[in-house]
């Protein structure tokens, strides 16, 4: 049973909330997990979702602005549907991570943090995604692209532009 009346979040994420506050010895240990799967979810961190997250953990909202702010895999505007982030720290940066960026920036017509007019992409650079020894990388949602070249990345895009990609956020 959740703890915030009239939560804004499913009932499963409610829960899923209810039980992570009480694996960690601090409450506000589990505030970075939440904002994650609130985002997953609203597809934002939006005012609503500070509030909620406050009032579960027991937290000042300028204490989870604090922490939203702080990390830049947060988002406080909605993303595109689909949202591209290329890595340029330093493995992928060696190999041409900035190279790829561009070329994103280019192919979709956007700059960090953009998304397109249609609402489809949106794109980001992004600090390590974890793939380095296949830089330069990246990642549309959860779905990661490794040893990318511009022509491979013409392709995942027309991908996802058909449809085709995976649609997990």
């Amino acid at each position: 049973m959740s703890e915030v009346a009239n939560t804004i979040f499913s009932p499963e994420l409610a829960a899923r909330f209810d039980h992570l506050v009480t694996i960690y010895p601090m409450r506000r240990s589990a505030l970075v997990p939440m904002l994650l799967y609130a985002q997953d979810e609203v597809g934002y961190v939006s005012d609503a979702v500070v509030t909620e997250i406050a009032q579960r953990i027991g937290l000042l909202e300028l204490d989870v602005r604090n922490v939203l702010s702080y990390y830049s895999m947060l988002r406080t505007k909605p993303a595109g549907k689909y949202n591209v982030q290329v890595c340029t720290n330093i493995s992928c940066m060696l190999r041409g991570g900035y190279e790829i960026l561009d070329h994103c920036k280019a192919k979709l017509g956007i700059g960090h943090k953009e998304v397109t007019k249609d609402g489809v992409f949106s794109l980001e650079e992004v600090e390590c995604i974890g793939a380095c020894c296949w830089a330069p990388a990246m990642q549309v949602n959860y779905d990661f692209h490794d040893n990318l070249t511009t022509i491979k990345v013409d392709e995942i895009i027309e991908t996802y532009r058909a449809g085709q990609g995976k649609d997990v956020k």
